[in-house]
């Protein structure tokens, strides 16, 4: 295999990507974006793909969470303290029941770039290239707002460095507190319809209480009061991704530095494709998602091309197939694995494969349908005897409409009254957290069957 070079993408085929019409406006930008710092630094990284091989013993567990398309315009720093809260909120429910450290992942500060099924779309008669995120192009669906504009790129790395200012700030300077964080969470166990999950919330108490007791509390433990959180996003626009690539200088290998973990859509998996090609020079772990047309074939290549040296934590596989479905494809998936001896954490995605059409004409997620997908995962992993390492979820911290169920019982009526995503649907702050609780349930029936098997 040649040496890598950052730039070697371009001479691989290339998909779901923009094709720029001013080329000295683009060539502008990304020699604006190679002068500036990088957002992560390498010993992050390594930081968290430490953490992935950790949860790919079953010694942590990942949480990941975050938009679906990061917006320039609903941009603020109430949305990501939303956001982070929510998910410090799950973190703890899933560590109770895990009862092993959760890895924080946010889709977060780059998560600016989407892959669409068809590269143009048709209104009243009108045909238009497909809205790809605010980092290339603009939702309007107008002639002009649909041209990729490079300098797009300028202002979703602001938006991303500042966001990362935010999120530094929150998990270091005392809001991320154990007993803040569960006293939110007592909260939302208030309302009638959350009663069942007030049993574990006030196991948490006894726990806290307790470790208070023992003289183990925020101000004698600064690991209570703070938090490792990092960021991830699909490394998409790859002269975005070659602009902030950086030269660790400690080890000589190369750093995506626009996010502390990249991973490649279902979409762009192709092995000899431009995308694999960027992904498998870089030292920060790489999730790969797993749909019903990978192939065992196509997944061992990827495997042996993403993590040639068989590092645990550097690669993580992100399962999608949708609820129903998980049964005929993350077995074969999983025996593909084993015959390679291949170090993975495998992860369950229960959002991309259970999007329907509502029948109020809204794309949404039915809350049930996410859940049997988490479930279904656990089940075949438990069967299988391998570890189910994490969960991604495309969820936000605000108040939204866009996904069904749940215990506020959003219905296909209710999805018009808040329904602000740009592209898919994501759970709100309740169905977040009732999904950690049921999760956590998950985690503890499986630390439960363990124990009676060893024992």
């Amino acid at each position: 295999m040649t040496e890598w070079q950052k730039s070697n993408w371009r001479n691989k085929p290339r998909v779901q990507m923009p094709d720029y019409t001013d080329e000295a406006a683009l060539n502008a930008v990304e020699a604006q974006l190679a002068k500036y710092p990088p957002l992560v630094f390498a010993g992050e990284a390594r930081k968290l793909k430490a953490g992935l091989g950790a949860a790919a013993r079953g010694e942590a567990f990942l949480l990941q969470g975050g938009d679906c398309a990061e917006s320039f315009e609903q941009f603020s720093a109430n949305s990501i303290r939303d956001t982070f809260k929510v998910m410090l909120q799950m973190a703890m429910v899933l560590t109770y029941g895990a009862k092993v450290p959760v890895v924080k992942v946010g889709r977060m500060a780059g998560q600016f770039a989407k892959p669409r099924s068809a590269p143009t779309e048709v209104k009243d008669g009108l045909e238009l290239p497909s809205y790809r995120g605010d980092i290339i192009n603009e939702l309007d669906f107008s002639p002009q707002a649909r041209i990729p504009d490079p300098s797009k790129m300028l202002q979703a790395y602001t938006q991303a460095a500042a966001t990362l200012n935010l999120l530094r700030a929150f998990s270091t300077g005392g809001y991320a507190d154990v007993h803040q964080v569960h006293q939110w969470t007592l909260g939302f166990t208030e309302s009638e319809k959350a009663a069942k999950y007030r049993d574990m919330a006030n196991r948490i108490s006894d726990a806290l209480d307790f470790m208070k007791a023992a003289g183990v509390d925020s101000n004698s433990a600064h690991s209570l009061q703070s938090v490792d959180f990092y960021t991830s996003h699909e490394s998409l626009l790859l002269e975005y991704e070659e602009a902030l690539c950086r030269q660790d200088s400690t080890s000589g290998k190369w750093l995506a530095g626009s996010g502390h973990m990249i991973w490649i859509g279902d979409r762009t998996r192709q092995p000899d494709g431009a995308h694999v090609e960027f992904a498998r020079g870089v030292l920060n772990p790489v999730g790969l998602k797993c749909g019903p047309t990978t192939t065992a074939e196509d997944l061992k290549v990827l495997m042996s091309k993403l993590n040639p040296a068989n590092e645990e934590g550097k690669l993580t596989l992100i399962a999608r197939f949708g609820a129903g479905k998980v049964g005929e494809n993350l077995p074969r998936l999983i025996k593909a694995v084993q015959e390679e001896g291949a170090n993975v954490t495998w992860v369950c995605d229960p959002m991309h494969g259970n999007t329907i059409k509502s029948s109020t004409g809204y794309k949404t997620r039915p809350f049930e349908s996410v859940l049997r997908e988490v479930r279904e995962f656990f089940g075949i992993h438990n069967a299988e005897g391998t570890i189910p390492g994490g969960v991604h979820f495309e969820m936000t911290g605000q108040d939204v409409t866009e996904c069904t169920g749940g215990v506020r019982e959003v219905s296909d009526e209710d999805l018009s009254d808040r329904y602000h995503t740009a592209c898919d649907p994501r759970l709100n702050a309740s169905q977040s957290l009732e999904l950690a609780f049921l999760v956590s349930e998950e985690l503890t029936n499986r630390r439960n069957s363990l124990a009676v098997a060893a024992g």
